[in-house]
């Protein structure tokens, strides 16, 4: 005997229905639930830090700050190096660290190593960041070459300096082999100077003199003419002028003396303007 639905199983029956239809249709959607964020505020009132930070900070007020992983970094840095760049091993030193920004500065002693560094740059921050896992090396720093520390092996290698107490041994100087010094008194005897013949130097001097002469001839030098004496050039000018007066006075003496002819009569059995 079935009894008739009441209206709240009339209702569920309802619900079900309308479900199994949106699932059909795609209408229902899941949302996914909200990630909730912890926000601690600070003290003074500032603006508010993230979890992490808020944690580091507790630990650091009651003391209980983990180490920093820069020193273990440093300290292991022989090693980094060595497994990144065996090549290099002993020619580099780490000088300091920065967490915060994950900075490694590293001092090269010649500037050819410098350059090696920078080329295998990720290799070491990887070789780092895999032996020190907390340090978070992002960036190799190389600075300026500088002259690497003497190492034991070099140390020992080098001569100690005398201590300033003890007296200092003057070093004696051998003295030279008999045969050296036979060899060497042979060697002057066997060049003796320079000898020059008087014949080819009589006739050396002849010739200097006959060259001498035949340029005195060819070059005769002025006379020194006196203190008051006119120059050359003044001299040449007087001469010029006095040759220009005489050629004057030869022309105006035939002017007048063919004037005086045209005027004169002609002389017996003379014709006219001949001239005796």
């Amino acid at each position: 005997m079935t009894g008739e639905l009441s209206g709240v199983d009339l209702a569920r029956q309802a619900l079900t229905a309308a479900r199994e239809a949106a699932k059909k249709n795609g209408a229902a959607q899941t949302k996914k639930p909200k990630r909730r964020t912890t926000a601690v505020v600070r003290r003074d009132g500032r603006e508010p830090l993230g979890l992490g930070a808020a944690i580091g900070m507790m630990m650091t007020e009651r003391g209980m700050a983990a180490p920093a992983a820069g020193g273990s970094v440093l300290a292991d840095f022989d090693a980094i190096l060595a497994a990144a760049v065996p090549e290099l091993a002993g020619r580099v030193q780490a000088t300091a660290f920065d967490a915060a920004t994950g900075r490694l500065d590293v001092v090269p002693d010649a500037p050819a190593v410098g350059t090696k560094l920078r080329w295998s740059a990720p290799k070491l921050i990887a070789a780092a960041n895999e032996r020190v896992p907390g340090a978070n090396v992002r960036a190799l720093h190389v600075l300026a070459p500088a002259p690497a520390k003497t190492s034991p092996t070099t140390a020992a290698a080098a001569p100690a300096p005398a201590a300033p107490g003890l007296p200092t041994v003057p070093v004696e100087r051998r003295p030279s082999p008999d045969g050296y010094r036979r060899a060497i008194e042979a060697h002057r005897q066997a060049a003796p100077p320079s000898r020059v013949n008087p014949g080819i130097a009589e006739a050396m001097e002849r010739q200097t003199r006959a060259m001498r002469e035949l340029s005195r001839r060819a070059f005769p030098e002025p006379d020194i003419a006196p203190d008051d004496a006119p120059a050359p050039i003044e001299q040449a000018r007087l001469q010029r002028r006095r040759q220009a007066a005489a050629t004057e006075a030869a022309a105006l003496r035939r002017a007048r003396a063919e004037r005086v002819g045209a005027t004169a009569p002609p002389a017996p059995g003379q014709a006219a303007g001949e001239v005796a």
